[in-house]
Formats: structure tokens, C-alpha cells, sequence
């Protein structure tokens, strides 16, 4: 299968942050020390207008991390082929560092369903889902990164481990894989599993990026702990001990600080940036982690 061209040199291991809005003025005036930005795919998909004049200004100072949430990669129906149109449109416009889509579905039939819902992981799954990212890297050229999702239930009908699913889709499409920390913690304390025996077994050598955020808790109807990957307030401590786990395997990797609701003052996303860095400066190198592990 054709994994396509990854669109630019790679982006630095270091944080990042989500590019909002109200923050491009400060960010264009100050030039904080942010390693990269990134950007909803589906937020610049005019033509024209503001939001493109400030991403131009943005990227002429900073690598860009490309992120989709509308190609809906597990859906029955077919991709939306004006939708990857206009992505490619987009990469070949920007020539993003790093372009990724989650692993969900968002669409029925002719309707577009505002979230992220879980899939079943089974053979028919794998396979359409590997189609689909084989479909989306041919079409935009570039090399996209698959994301794994926060859960809130489980199927039956699974039959697949999900990391030996995000691993077999790598597999068949030559596609790297987005490590989303938050995700892995949400999910675990969710399922009751252990978060860090997860991060043990994820394929380290296939992770290209990572995304740290804020969760919310609250109970479920046996009175259980809950949590809600909401991106709306501090990276938690435990995720962020979940990170730093993280690294000792993969080493520094690009890092996303994820805050897309109750969006704070831009110094308030900097010094998550910074906790980050610091994290990512105490990180083993990825050979050296490599070594270790074959001694």
C-alpha cells in the first residue's frame, strides 16, 4: 500500500499548542518559545479570508501540526471525497510537519454527527478502517498519524485487542500512530485497566506525536469514578506522571497540550507548554531506550 510523502520536514520534539483564535495577535506580537501549533483540518477549509491570513502568519514562524476530526476513518460508508479534496487542498497549501485523524466514526448515512464514537474492533473493522487511511494517504500525499480514542463503553462483538488493532493498521497502511495520553487514562479508569501496563505494551517506534488535556470526573450509575475527555481545563497529575512514563519508552516526542473549551489566557497554555519541556528535557533519547530494552 502506498503510505504516501510526509508533507515537510518533521516536527520538533518538543510542546505545542493548539492555535486558538484569540491567542494569534499575542503569539504574532511576542513570538513565544512554543515548539509547534496545531490546527483543526476543518477550521481552514475555505478558501480564503482571516483565518487563513493568520495561519500563514503563523506558519511562517512555526511548524504546523495538522489535526482532523471530520474524515470520519471508521464509518460503513465510503470517505467524502469533497472532504479529501479539500484536505489535500489544505496540506498542499500548508505543507503541514504533521497531519493526523482520529480512529472513530462521525457520520450516518447523509448525516454528519457532531463527535467521536468508538468502534468494534473486529476483522471487518480492521480492514475497512485500513483502507480508508490507505485511501486518505494516497489522495493527500502524506503520511497521516491514527489517533486512539478515549472510550466510554465497550463492545461484545470485539474481538481485537486495541493496540494490536492500532498496530495491524500501521501495519497494512505504513501509517504512524498519535499517542494520546489523556485518551489511554480516560479509557483505563473507565474499563478499570491499567493505564501504564497500556503505554507498556503501545508500539513505541510507531508514535509520531503526542497529546496531553484536561479531563473531567464525575461518577457513573454504580457510583463508580468516570472521566470525560473534555479539554477544558490543566493536564492532571496523573496524566502527566502517565507521560512521563510514556517517554522513558518512546523518548522525546512531539508533545500537544490540548485545550479547546474554556479556553484560558494564552500564558496559562504556555506554562503547560513548559511543564511539557521539562519533561521532554529529562527524557531519555529514543536509541538510547532502545538499547536498554534489547540488554
Amino acid at each position: 500500500m502506498n503510505t504516501g510523502t510526509q508533507s515537510g520536514e518533521a516536527l520538533p520534539a518538543r510542546a505545542g499548542l493548539g492555535l486558538k483564535p484569540e491567542h494569534i495577535d499575542e503569539i504574532i506580537a511576542t513570538e513565544p518559545d512554543v515548539g509547534f501549533f496545531e490546527v483543526h483540518a476543518e477550521n481552514y477549509m475555505g478558501d480564503g479570508g482571516a483565518p487563513h491570513r493568520a495561519l500563514t502568519a503563523i506558519t511562517s514562524r512555526y511548524p504546523l501540526s495538522l489535526h482532523g476530526v471530520g474524515l470520519s476513518i471508521g464509518a460503513e460508508r465510503p470517505l467524502d471525497k469533497a472532504h479529501l479534496a479539500r484536505l489535500k487542498a489544505l496540506v498542499e497549501r500548508y505543507r503541514p510537519q504533521s497531519f493526523s485523524e482520529h480512529l472513530a466514526w462521525s457520520t450516518h448515512e447523509s448525516g454528519f454527527l457532531n463527535d467521536l464514537l468508538p468502534l468494534p474492533y473486529t476483522k471487518a473493522t480492521l480492514e475497512r478502517v485500513s483502507a480508508h487511511v490507505d485511501a486518505v494517504q494516497q489522495t493527500v500525499g502524506a503520511r497521516m498519524l491514527l489517533e486512539n480514542p478515549s472510550t466510554y463503553i465497550l463492545f461484545e462483538d470485539s474481538v481485537i485487542d486495541e493496540i494490536d488493532f492500532l498496530e495491524a493498521i500501521a501495519e497494512n497502511t505504513g501509517c504512524g500512530l498519535l499517542l494520546d495520553v489523556n485518551n489511554v487514562m480516560v479509557s483505563a479508569v473507565n474499563h478499570r485497566l491499567d493505564a501504564f501496563a497500556y503505554i507498556d505494551r503501545f508500539p513505541a517506534e510507531r508514535v509520531g506525536e503526542i497529546h496531553l488535556a484536561g479531563y473531567d470526573e464525575t461518577v457513573d450509575g454504580a457510583g463508580d469514578r468516570l472521566l470525560i475527555d473534555a479539554h477544558n481545563s490543566t493536564v492532571a497529575d496523573d496524566v502527566f506522571a502517565l507521560y512521563r512514563h510514556t517517554l522513558g519508552r518512546t523518548g522525546p516526542v512531539p508533545t500537544l497540550i490540548e485545550w479547546d473549551n474554556d479556553v484560558p489566557a494564552f500564558p496559562v497554555l504556555l506554562a503547560e507548554a513548559t511543564r511539557a519541556n521539562q519533561m521532554l528535557d529529562a527524557a531519555p533519547h529514543w536509541r538510547d531506550v532502545r538499547i536498554a530494552r534489547r540488554a
